[in-house]
């Protein structure tokens, strides 16, 4: 007698015959392990609402992805700050200058297309270089007339889903002076970071001149946060702040002067660089900077098999460590050291 097959043979029968019907051979694992949890999430009793917030939350980053998409190699920055800083505030000014200045170095800016600091900041860049990623709000959050009718504006129904977008597409960040939506994206970006939990990428934390704002927030961060032990000195790297335009614009692009980006391959990071080091500098780079890993040394590497299936960068050279992943901090001073070599 032929045995019934289990409910989770048909669901993996199924999964395997629509990979099939759509002919998926890019990235198929994950396509599976996504199609799976579908079906999962169906057969389930979860409450109405559960269903409704994993179907909009899946909808809405897919329609961002597509935007997204065409423009995925392009240094993008997102700018950060408050829909209500009037046009006559200096902050203003500000947001647009960076923006504009940006843009003349190539790079598009990301807001989340409402009034205040995000329209300054499409305003800077201009409708070709913007990106918006708007949140649907009952006041104060219509799309500004600049990327109201434009294609590359993304309208979402939740906070974390926007803020996935807004962090995951950029290369770098700008954050002014704003209120409670300000501080939380502020706070989790800087969370991210020094978790691991995104790309390495700079920030700077911008305000006019005179403006006490962020001196003020590092004040606190450095007389409450830092004094009590519960944020590392170290982990102060991995943010500027300033009142100054010159230095906004130098952070962002010199952070990608020689490197480029990484990606963990098993229990090593690789670090991908667009110079190669010579023995001399990475003899510096492990007596400077051994305490990050968590054993072994900063080696050179090539592309890891892993990187040449998924054709990851794989022109670009590389050093591999066993990074210690305490040491986030540190890790943007080791990027930094790495953009100062001479080499570059």
């Amino acid at each position: 007698m032929t045995a019934t097959p289990s409910t989770s043979e048909s669901v993996g029968l199924l999964v395997t015959e629509i990979l099939g019907q759509l002919k998926v051979t890019n990235n198929r694992d994950v396509v599976r392990h996504l199609l799976t949890t579908a079906l999962a999430i169906a057969g389930s009793n979860f409450e109405r609402l559960d269903l409704k917030i994993a179907s909009d939350s899946l909808r809405e980053l897919s329609n961002a992805f597509k935007v997204f998409e065409p423009y995925h190699l392009q240094r993008k920055v997102t700018l950060f700050g408050s829909a209500r800083t009037n046009p006559s505030d200096p902050t203003y000014e500000v947001a647009t200058e960076v923006a504009k200045r940006l843009a003349e170095h190539g790079w598009m800016t990301v807001t989340g297309a409402g009034q205040g600091i995000m329209q300054a900041g499409l305003e800077g860049a201009g409708p070709e270089m913007s990106f918006g990623v708007n949140i649907k709000l009952p006041h104060e959050q219509l799309a500004n007339s600049i990327i109201a009718n434009d294609p590359k504006l993304v309208k979402m129904k939740y906070f974390f889903t926007r803020k996935v977008m807004l962090i995951k597409e950029s290369d770098g960040f700008v954050i002014m002076p704003g209120g409670f939506g300000t501080l939380d994206e502020t706070f989790e970006l800087l969370t991210l970071i020094q978790t691991g939990k995104a790309q390495p990428a700079p920030v700077v934390l911008l305000d006019a001149k005179g403006g006490t704002y962020w001196l003020e927030w590092e004040r606190f961060i450095k007389q409450e946060v830092v004094s009590r032990g519960l944020v590392s000195p170290p982990d102060q790297s991995i943010y500027l702040i300033t009142q100054s335009v010159d230095d906004a614009i130098n952070e962002l692009v010199n952070f990608y002067r020689n490197f480029h980006s990484t990606r963990f391959v098993g229990n090593r990071m690789i670090v991908r660089i667009n110079n190669p080091v010579t023995d001399e500098e990475l003899k510096f780079l492990n007596d400077d900077f051994g305490d990050i890993c968590q054993s072994g040394r900063i080696e050179r590497c090539d592309p890891t098999p892993e990187e040449v299936t998924d054709n990851d960068f794989v022109s670009l050279f590389r050093l591999s460590l066993q990074f210690n992943q305490i040491y986030h901090g540190r890790l943007r001073n080791f990027i930094d050291a790495l953009n100062r070599l001479a080499s570059t």
